[in-house]
């Protein structure tokens, strides 16, 4: 793994964490003021949106700080999943605001209240400015980095969450519409949801060790196979350690006239080039050799029948 590299990613992505840390933080007690003093809903759930985020963002930047830590005797890995963690948590903490903000939005339904509608619209498009320049800094990293995506995510729906308060205001400023403040609020905590629980689910998969999206394990079985001298692919495991850390683990029969340095050369380059999987770990085995346990395609660990 190219441990520069990634140091100088989470260099920059620290940097970008800690601006938009610090225009959630200044924004939300601007929120939070305009909601109370407007008495929306929408403002108001839209600034406790925004506590979440600054305390996902936070965590987001903890986590970004330790996983760039290096590998020791303990975390021979690191301390990747550092970011995997952060990233659930946010999810977590998402879908918990998101029911909140609609059992708030039923009760405004059913007990309508007056709104400066004006004020409203204002502080939501003073947001919608401080989100977009959040989202802008985030978006190329976000593609590439759970974590980075959790806060994105985060950052986005609060633009939409802004643009929605923004039309919401407008309507009851001008149209004398209450009920579309509960109406954006419910609007706001569905899109949350979405995105939330998507997030969650990534996160789940890489805790579980789950295979990469977009890496098909039979694909890399049948590469290998087309290898002349490779009679057999069995146990092969593949796995993100964190966003974008590929890692594989299989053993490989082997004719036993095959010399296991040019193998391996040519496994490993199969791996990199066309999977982009640069740690593995293969054991090169003579046909026919079966250890007891051995199961021919997975590895059932404490598999109990």
């Amino acid at each position: 793994m190219k441990h520069d590299h990634e140091h100088n990613h989470s260099v920059s992505s620290f940097q970008r964490l800690w601006w938009v840390f610090s225009l959630s933080v200044i924004y939300m007690i601007a929120e939070i003021v305009g909601g109370l003093w407007s008495n929306s809903l929408a403002l108001l759930a839209d600034a406790g949106h925004m506590a979440i985020d600054s305390a996902g963002i936070g965590l987001g930047l903890f986590a970004a700080w330790v996983s760039s830590k290096p590998p020791n005797d303990k975390k021979t890995f690191g301390y990747y999943r550092a970011e995997i963690l952060a990233a659930f948590v946010n999810g977590i903490f998402l879908i918990g605001a998101s029911l909140w903000i609609l059992v708030e939005a039923w009760n405004r339904f059913a007990d309508p209240r007056q709104i400066q509608g004006e004020l409203m619209s204002g502080v939501a498009l003073g947001g919608l400015i401080v989100n977009l320049i959040g989202v802008k800094l985030l978006h190329s990293h976000s593609h590439e980095n759970l974590n980075l995506k959790g806060v994105w995510l985060h950052l986005l729906s609060d633009l939409l969450g802004s643009v929605s308060a923004i039309l919401a205001g407008v309507c009851v400023w001008k149209l004398g519409w209450l009920w579309a403040d509960a109406a954006s609020s419910v609007l706001i905590s569905l899109l949350i949801l979405v995105g939330a629980w998507r997030l969650v689910s990534e996160a789940v998969h890489v805790l579980l060790d789950g295979v990469p999206h977009r890496i098909e394990t039979s694909k890399i079985k049948s590469a290998f196979e087309k290898v002349p001298g490779v009679k057999g692919v069995f146990d092969l495991h593949v796995w993100a350690v964190s966003s974008g850390v590929h890692a594989l683990s299989c053993h490989v029969a082997i004719d036993e006239k095959v010399v296991h340095a040019s193998m391996l050369e040519k496994l490993n380059e199969i791996l990199e080039h066309e999977f982009s999987i640069t740690h593995s770990t293969i054991q090169l085995e003579p046909e026919g050799f079966h250890r007891e346990g051995h199961h021919p395609d997975h590895c059932e660990l404490g598999h109990k029948h």
